[in-house]
């Protein structure tokens, strides 16, 4: 087979390496650039243990107990998995919990420390008071969870 000498053997070997490269990134630079919007619940603040957590749910009411209040340290939270959770505590009796699922590219939060919601993925970190952004590339704070405490437990409200 013969090539056209119009198209140099150079040429196809830059064309073929240009279409690999944007076989290979181009789905990891599209992660890092998502529109999708994040899903979320809404809070009316911060609960404490003395709270009223009808939540204005009536009579019979269930609520789906997330973690006991004695394993969350103050100043601190715990990553549930599922349901995809974060749990904080960020004064003494006060509990907060927000979606474990960072805004940036959709990688779950993995640790709680030094009073931020870190993601392993590229570095976010997200206040355990309101879940704004401390450090980016996360565009958005993480969507806060409803939550109520139930004797010594900590419920979706």
């Amino acid at each position: 087979m013969k090539l056209n000498p119009a198209i140099g053997r150079r040429t196809v070997l830059r064309g073929a390496a240009v279409t690999g490269a944007v076989v290979v990134a181009g789905p990891a630079l599209a992660a890092c650039g998502s529109d999708q919007p994040t899903a979320g619940g809404t809070t009316e603040g911060p609960v404490s243990p003395t709270s009223d957590n009808s939540g204005g749910q009536g009579a019979g009411a269930t609520s789906e107990a997330l973690v006991a209040t004695a394993d969350v340290p103050e100043g601190g939270g715990v990553v549930l998995s599922d349901p995809e959770v974060v749990v904080t505590q960020p004064k003494a009796g006060e509990f907060v919990a927000f979606s474990s699922i960072c805004t940036h590219a959709g990688c779950p939060v993995s640790e709680v420390a030094n009073g931020t919601i870190n993601c392993p993925c590229h570095g976010s970190m997200f206040s355990i008071e309101d879940g704004a952004v401390v450090a980016g590339p996360a565009p958005a704070p993480l969507p806060p969870v409803q939550v109520a405490v139930d004797g010594d437990q900590v419920v979706r409200a």
